[in-house]
């Protein structure tokens, strides 16, 4: 694959660069002076952005070597249509008055729990079985998504009007309602997914060389398999949870950061697919806040050219 910077250090300083002057560019935009509004207000989202980017990069990365397949993200399991089946569940039965009033950490810890704990089963249940298990895995992930988005459908279909509204505002992507009690806490899951992921980068270097290989070399594929999906189901669901569902950021940095990379070493590209998301979401929310007043969200800039991008990788690789 053709480097477009040769030298990973010079890719993460560029990257990194850019990154600071974004940022700071974003947190002294029109504040005219007042910059502990700006910290407060502004410093909230940044923290998200983070968060986001950070598990993005690391869960995308991850699950596409262990599913040897680039155009796959971790939202095939599912998780994304069973934050939207959760929350569509608990407005109807209970008012969006209700929920959105009495929001606490229970509440959050509770919906990270349940996506994780239901990815965690069906792994434990069908790769401890044999490794080919897998694609039946992601099959059963796509018909429970699938499955779990017709019952919010329709749940939302005959939902009082208000209530829907409200709820509307709860699935998209938000990152400046972030409760920021919560963000200590995401802070400690994130830092605790990631390690582990981080820690475990090499034995995905030798995974991405495929399952017959890595097994030669020592891995429990099975078992590996297993705690990946833990990992990376844990960082889908903590960033579902705190700004909802972003299906195709993933997607897109964890592809730009191939092409930019050139290589398959997982520190590099986690590194640099995390810069990258940072920098993709704090200018997406700029632009959202200051060229499109509000009048659109970052998760639809997201999805718009997240799908543009997947369409033409998928013209390229035909191509090819």
């Amino acid at each position: 694959m053709k480097k477009i910077v040769k030298s990973p250090i010079t890719t993460f300083v560029l990257l990194g660069i850019g990154v600071v002057l974004i940022c700071f560019f974003y947190l002294t935009y029109k504040t005219y002076g007042n910059w502990s509004f700006a910290l407060a207000l502004r410093g909230k989202k940044l923290a998200a952005f983070a968060l986001v980017g950070i598990g993005s990069a690391f869960g995308t990365i991850s699950f596409q070597t262990m599913t040897q397949n680039h155009f796959l993200t971790p939202n095939i399991l599912g998780l994304d249509s069973l934050y939207v089946f959760i929350q569509t569940t608990l407005f109807f039965f209970l008012g969006g008055q209700a929920i959105l009033g009495k929001e606490s950490l229970p509440q959050f810890l509770g919906n990270i729990l349940l996506m994780m704990s239901i990815s965690v089963l069906l792994s434990k249940f069908l790769l401890g079985r044999g490794k080919n298990d897998l694609f039946l895995l992601l099959m059963i992930g796509m018909i429970a998504g699938t499955f779990f988005s017709s019952i919010s459908t329709f749940l939302q279909v005959v939902m009082d009007p208000n209530e829907y509204d409200l709820l509307q505002g709860k699935l998209f992507a938000s990152f400046g309602n972030v409760n920021s009690h919560y963000l200590l806490i995401a802070v400690g899951l994130m830092v605790i997914f990631a390690g582990f992921l981080w820690s475990q980068s090499h034995s995905l270097d030798v995974l991405h060389l495929g399952n017959d290989q890595a097994t030669n070399l020592g891995i429990d594929i099975s078992r590996f398999q297993l705690l990946i999906l833990i990992a990376v189901s844990g960082i889908v669901g903590l960033s579902t949870a705190l700004v909802g569902p972003v299906t195709f950021l993933g997607f897109i940095v964890a592809n730009m950061s191939y092409q930019l990379m050139g290589t398959y070493r997982h520190r590099e590209l986690f590194i640099c697919g995390s810069l990258l998301s940072i920098f993709l979401l704090v200018s997406g929310q700029f632009l959202v806040e200051q060229v499109f007043a509000l009048n659109t969200t970052l998760s639809i800039v997201i999805e718009f050219g997240g799908g543009v991008y997947f369409i033409g990788k998928i013209i390229h690789e035909r191509k090819q």
